[in-house]
């Protein structure tokens, strides 16, 4: 398996758009509502909406491809406060998607891995996100990943308003929030 980790471009914008269309349908629609989920989706993952994401400042795309194709991405915003944490420098880790085929490779903890890595490169002292809370598997990865539960967020499915824990955790040890 070739594993590679790069920054999305604005070329890569239709690309994503299908991908996280594809993983949020995956995760959501067994449990939800089809309405709402299609609506979240086309509000989301349009090939526009995608494109201005990744050129918003603050804000980068990275993409883990398996032999060239696209596996799995991470959307991470940076200077984003957790809401109810008071902790300074933080990036908020808004989108984190594999692909079911390589759920169980290491890949997830690779692309964390790399997201982290972006965060600290970009100036945070830690990273947080939220989850949903009929998920386990993914909430069992986080936890394997460090966060730790900070407390719960609401996240709107369509029109359904759904509950998420908001996680978190610190980069590094050699993180100064004194620096900030």
């Amino acid at each position: 398996m070739n594993v590679s980790f790069r920054l999305a471009t604005p070329d890569d914008a239709l690309n994503l758009s299908r991908f996280g269309a594809e993983a949020f349908t995956d995760w959501y629609l067994p449990d939800n509502n089809p309405a709402d989920v299609h609506l979240h989706v086309q509000e989301t993952y349009s090939p526009t909406r995608q494109a201005a994401e990744i050129a918003e400042a603050g804000q980068v795309a990275m993409l883990a491809e398996v032999d060239g194709q696209l596996a799995g991405y991470s959307l991470l915003r940076t200077q984003s406060p957790c809401p109810g944490l008071e902790r300074p420098n933080m990036a908020e880790i808004r989108r984190f998607y594999v692909a079911r085929p390589w759920h169980g490779t290491g890949l997830a903890k690779r692309l964390m891995q790399a997201v982290t890595t972006q965060a600290e490169r970009m100036g945070a002292f830690g990273v947080w996100l939220t989850c949903w809370e009929r998920n386990p598997r993914a909430l069992s990865f986080y936890a394997k990943s460090g966060f730790e539960r900070v407390g719960l967020t609401t996240f709107t499915v369509g029109t359904d308003v759904q509950t998420d824990h908001l996680l978190a955790r610190n980069l590094s040890l050699t993180a100064d929030p004194a620096r900030s």
